[in-house]
């Protein structure tokens, strides 16, 4: 049985010993808490993923504020991490997997679809009094041959003329404030990408950190589309995983087999319960549903400053 949307705190203690773990806890204003955090406690067997250091290519000033990688540093990052073409990844973060989504999605994108998000992170396991283990820990260096999609981003270039032609729905899943531009504590320009709707990421969230039920995510996100094809390109390059994550999830355009909280419908492409294991799509239809749904742009908002609402 394979994983490649949400896990359950419950499922990962279950085979916690059999996957690979990584937490990815990360704090925009203090770039060393989630690797001093990580070294108190974290999920036993769990190794570090740093958001600047190991998910995001260095930054040059013209490239954004968390730019994405080259292909070889994602594989070398990988490899590091112990995970080789077979292994089941559980990726975490602090509560509501907007930083261990970075690290879903460059799997993903790597060609790597057994990578499952940890629904609650650890704001639920350590909840629930689940055992923490301190100190640093590693992986045995894996061998990792990746299957890029190069489909699943576009270039700043391609935001602009996709955001201007009326058809593609580009979807800023960041807070109201910084999307209307009221209050901009991280970026140099305020505002949005003009034609761009605002979803805040954690409307997919429940007030216990967990994510909504997939009947409550189709409704929301098939009244976003308003009739369009889910081919989003969604800015906001952490923001904008968790929204991918929460459209997959109501959709099955990301595809589960795992998800608890709902029966099937007919709508529905490929995602099914946790409970209720249905037939998977094959990998071909799997990927080609992604690849829509997870166009993102090279970099962030920050670059699309030219252009800002």
């Amino acid at each position: 049985m394979s994983f490649t949307t949400l896990v359950s705190t419950e499922q990962l203690a279950a085979h916690a010993a059999e996957w690979a773990i990584v937490d990815c806890r990360f704090d925009l204003a203090n770039e060393n808490w989630g690797r001093e955090q990580y070294a108190v406690g974290h999920v036993p067997g769990a190794v570090y993923a740093s958001l600047n250091d190991d998910l995001s290519a260095p930054r040059t000033g013209t490239n954004g504020r968390h730019p994405l990688p080259s292909q070889d540093a994602i594989v070398a990052t990988v490899q590091r991490l112990g995970i080789d073409n077979g292994t089941q990844v559980v990726v975490y973060d602090q509560d509501s997997g907007l930083y261990a989504g970075r690290l879903w999605w460059l799997l993903r994108y790597a060609g790597h679809e057994t990578v499952a998000l940890l629904d609650g992170g650890f704001a639920k396991w350590t909840a629930e009094g689940r055992p923490v283990r301190p100190g640093v820990e590693t992986r045995p260096r894996s061998t990792f041959r990746p299957a890029f999609d190069a489909g699943m981003h576009v270039t700043v270039d391609e935001v602009a003329r996709r955001a201007a032609d009326g058809r593609t729905l580009l979807v800023d899943a960041r807070g109201a404030d910084r999307f209307e531009g009221r209050a901009e504590t991280i970026d140099k320009v305020a505002g949005h990408i003009p034609g761009a709707q605002n979803r805040f990421y954690r409307s997919n969230l429940g007030p216990d950190g967990t994510m909504l039920s997939a009947d409550t995510l189709r409704s929301a996100f098939t009244e976003l589309l308003n009739g369009r094809a889910p081919g989003v390109v969604v800015g906001g390059a952490l923001e904008g995983t968790r929204d991918v994550f929460g459209r997959g999830r109501a959709d099955g355009t990301v595809d589960a087999q795992h998800e608890h909280r709902r029966r099937l419908g007919a709508h529905v492409r490929g995602h099914a319960e946790q409970h209720e294991q249905a037939q998977p799509p094959d990998a071909a239809h799997r990927r080609r549903l992604t690849r829509r749904l997870t166009m993102r742009a090279h970099g962030d908002e920050e670059r699309c400053g030219r252009a800002i609402r």
